[in-house]
């Protein structure tokens, strides 16, 4: 019991890990001959106390397993913060460079239910007469289902991810106009660098929110030139977004073409943390992202969280009338030749988007994988500390050249049995990623 409660914890609160059958062995190589030699260490799948070595699913989706969700959640919140106040290999003069905080939101394919505010804040009843409480189901329905554009609605999600490309071309032009700089000299004193998360509007639409920063030629490790200010990245980011276009199949005579909507929002990230300011902050975006980035459609449309091969099982699926509208949409859009390379159908159950939830430019900060190793490395380290005396690897490596490894794993099925969710469940106060460094 003491040696499955170890492999359980090992799960950090995993709720559908992947199970492996095989093994694992390391031998003594001599580096002179290739010699293999003695055994140093082996790992039998049948001899672990759950008859499978079991490694943790690492879904992002909060719906699916909310303990990888949340290591997610906290691996982007850092990746975020690293590239806002430096640190994981930024230079803390990081938080000097001029950067804003984006968001694009998508045009209107219909009016729907929602909860208008003025200028001033104040919140005005929906056009259908009533004054939507925040909980309301009906916010973001369309207000008319048989005349709302869900033809566009499904295509824009699936060329949200090329728009977006195509606005970030966009926005180096823009700002090497502004800089007096020709496209083919900007490289050589600026860069641009950005981090995206993409969300669901209530509609069922993507938008995007980003951190934008101007950088020296060199990234985030080299200054901005004198002229770079988040003035002149927001005018530039404006002119972008009005000019980025893509265009879209034409479906029975109709032709589509996908731009931003008229909603944008830019403003300038200050460097203070929360003191009780107003200004936008660097921790309230990096958590504004982090959050966004363990949600699919289904937390904002009551749609899937995984893909269904027969339109048929739609009928089976407690999902809003929108949501199923707009996977019927994208069922039927995806059996049209023409539209193949979009596999509308596989991203069915995304509404038609099929991009990253979260994307960056190589230079912005740290990378998820990065911290990913960092956290497998603390991990082992923590596995081999509690270890016999006569068993640390260490020991045999001294007296071996190098180590050959080798290893064979099948997979053998996902989740847990009744007894171990049984057991997860006891021990959940202890799983989860308490006690794993948190890359502060």
């Amino acid at each position: 019991m003491t040696a499955l409660v170890g492999q359980l914890r090992g799960l950090g609160g995993c709720e559908r890990p992947v199970r492996l059958d095989g093994h694992r062995t390391e031998h003594e190589l001599n580096p002179h001959t290739g010699e293999i030699g003695r055994i140093l260490h082996h790992v039998d799948s049948a001899a672990l106390p759950a008859g499978h070595l079991l490694v943790r699913c690492n879904n992002r989706r909060a719906t699916r397993c909310a303990a990888c969700a949340e290591v997610y959640r906290r691996d982007t919140y850092h990746l975020i913060t690293a590239g806002l106040r430096g640190g994981k290999g930024n230079p803390e003069t990081v938080a000097e460079h001029p950067r804003v905080f984006a968001t694009f939101t998508a045009p209107g394919f219909g009016p729907v239910h929602n909860r208008p505010t003025d200028r001033s804040g104040t919140l005005h009843p929906c056009r259908c007469g009533t004054l939507h409480d925040e909980t309301d189901d009906s916010l973001g329905a369309p207000l008319a289902p048989a005349t709302y554009d869900y033809e566009a609605a499904v295509l824009w999600n699936a060329h949200a991810g090329m728009l977006w490309r195509r606005f970030s071309i966009y926005l180096r032009r823009e700002v090497a106009k502004r800089a007096g700089l020709t496209q083919r000299d900007f490289p050589d004193f600026a860069r641009i660098s950005f981090a995206k998360v993409a969300e669901y509007q209530k509609r069922g639409a993507v938008h995007f929110h980003a951190v934008i920063r101007i950088d020296g030629p060199e990234g985030g490790h080299s200054a901005p030139p004198a002229w770079a200010t988040a003035e002149l990245l927001t005018d530039a980011i404006g002119a972008a977004a009005a000019k980025a276009t893509v265009t879209g199949p034409v479906i029975d005579g109709r032709a589509h073409a996908f731009a931003f909507g008229r909603q944008l929002d830019v403003r300038p990230i200050r460097s203070a943390d929360f003191n009780g300011s107003s200004e936008l902050t660097e921790r309230a975006v990096a958590a504004y992202i982090a959050k966004y980035a363990t949600k699919g459609a289904e937390a904002a449309t009551e749609t899937l969280d995984r893909p269904i091969k027969f339109l048929a099982e739609l009928a089976y699926a407690r999902i809003s009338d929108h949501a199923r509208r707009m996977i019927r949409t994208a069922w039927r859009l995806g059996g049209l030749k023409d539209l193949a390379e979009l596999r509308l159908r596989a991203w069915a159950h995304m509404l038609g988007f099929r991009g990253h939830f979260s994307t960056k430019t190589r230079r912005y900060s740290t990378t998820l994988g990065a911290l990913r190793n960092a956290r497998a490395e603390w991990r082992r380290a923590q596995a081999l500390a509690t270890l016999p005396d006569g068993q640390h690897p260490a020991e045999h490596d001294q007296e071996a050249d190098t180590t050959y490894v080798l290893a064979h794993w099948v997979f053998a099925g996902t989740g847990l049995t009744r007894g171990e969710e049984w057991l997860s469940a006891s021990l959940a106060p202890a799983l989860g990623t308490e006690g794993e460094p948190t890359h502060g």
